[in-house]
């Protein structure tokens, strides 16, 4: 068996070309949206001045641009510390079948400190235009743009209290994924049961720590960008989508490593366990989902209707909508179904990716309405901006799986995950 994950030239190749074709088909959409917005400037010169009732100003490209980085940053770094807590809660549960596997992981968190500098560079950048509660008018009394509602949130909903969270949560996310690394090194060259033993209780601490501020990440990152909407289901859907969309990752990662002759001693119970991980957590994102629309849409308050009626009334954004269930819910439930689909890689190779890009799609419609109303688009941006991050991202990954052996030797579990059999 390969111990060492070679990152070999091309592989970093062809991540070049990943990103190469995703920058052309950023610069595509862009002159695309540059062009458009300046053929219709004439049209909407007489709008140009007018702020609609919810206090947006007229739409310009680059805005589309700044909501399809901020889009990425949010699912790429979710995925990213939702690979930590599944490693942690391995530790926390004493669970061993998965033992072996641990270093995928471990490689995706790789990402989260990457992603935090981009999401505190990005959100320097984009902050008026993505967060609507950022403009200081809405405050003032005096000022005909005044918004009593968000004037209202104003003690949680301000820059100061905001980057104070964001910052402390990414680096204590940080801290803790660096001390599950430093003893999970120390566990391969020392062995014993010293490490682990750490490892459980620093995995503990996290995994409590992550249940509260996950939830009030998703608040800051993605709800507050519908100012006026709630819901008390939010914290809990964004983990969701999150959630599987790691697993997805893993389980996908797995397997290609193993079929390129990685990871040998994972068997079919394996594959097994992190099928059922998809596939439940996918139905797990579905009863989040449906709670959440159902609660809403039989109390039928418009305050809480109008974050639906944005995206089931409008022409664009309803196929998303669909296309939402029917990628996150209807084909892995349907196809994940029967034991042998969680079993069998060729299954798994199909439904990895599609889950994936379906939760992709969720957080697209998560912020693309809140951020452009109806100016949303899916075109060679959004496409080529995924491809970019993914390419970012991978690189990241896979020269992390090089710093470790892909097998923890000395985990005091590892005999009962080469043999695991259910």
């Amino acid at each position: 068996m390969k111990d060492i994950f070679d990152f070999n030239i091309g592989i970093k190749k062809n991540l070049l070309y990943l990103f190469l074709g995703g920058l052309l088909l950023c610069l595509i959409g862009v002159y695309q949206l540059v062009n458009s917005d300046h053929g219709h400037e004439e049209s909407t010169e007489i709008v140009t001045s007018y702020i609609s009732e919810d206090g947006h100003s007229e739409f310009h490209w680059y805005k589309r641009v700044y909501s399809n980085l901020w889009i990425n940053i949010v699912y790429f770094l979710g995925i990213s510390i939702s690979a930590i807590f599944f490693v942690a809660i391995q530790y926390v549960s004493q669970a061993g079948w998965s033992a072996g596997i641990l270093r995928v992981p471990l490689a995706i968190g790789r990402w989260l400190l990457p992603g935090s500098v981009l999401m505190l560079i990005v959100f320097a950048i984009t902050n008026h235009d993505i967060f609507h509660w950022t403009h200081e008018y809405l405050y003032d009394k005096s000022d005909p743009r005044y918004d009593y509602v968000i004037d209202g949130k104003k003690a949680y909903l301000n820059l100061p209290f905001f980057l104070g969270r964001m910052v402390f949560f990414l680096g204590i996310w940080y801290l803790f994924y660096a001390l599950i690394l430093k003893h999970i090194a120390k566990e391969d060259k020392l062995g014993g049961t010293a490490s682990w033993k750490k490892l459980f209780t620093i995995s503990t601490v996290f995994v409590v720590f992550y249940a509260f501020t996950q939830s009030v990440a998703a608040w800051d990152w993605v709800l507050s960008i519908d100012t006026h909407w709630f819901s008390t289901m939010f914290g809990w859907y964004v983990f969701a989508s999150w959630w599987v969309s790691a697993l997805a990752l893993i389980t996908y990662m797995i397997i290609i490593l193993r079929d390129n002759g990685y990871l040998d001693f994972v068997n079919h119970s394996v594959i097994h366990d992190l099928g059922k991980y998809v596939f439940a957590f996918s139905v797990f994102w579905t009863y989040i989902w449906f709670s959440q629309f159902l609660l809403i849409y039989y109390a039928n308050i418009p305050e809480e209707t109008i974050y639906y009626v944005e995206r089931l009334d409008s022409d664009f954004y309803y196929p998303f909508f669909l296309v939402n269930l029917i990628l996150n819910f209807f084909f892995p439930f349907l196809f994940l179904m029967t034991r042998a689909s969680k079993r069998f890689t060729r299954f798994l190779k199909v439904a990895c990716p599609i889950v994936l890009f379906g939760h992709f799609i969720d957080f697209y419609l998560m912020v693309t309405p809140g951020v452009l109303k109806e100016n949303g688009g899916f075109g060679f941006l959004e496409i080529g901006m995924l491809l970019l991050f993914l390419s970012a991202f991978l690189f990241v990954i896979l020269n992390g799986l090089t710093k470790l052996p892909l097998v923890a030797k000395n985990h005091p579990m590892l005999d009962e995950s080469l043999h695991h059999d259910i």
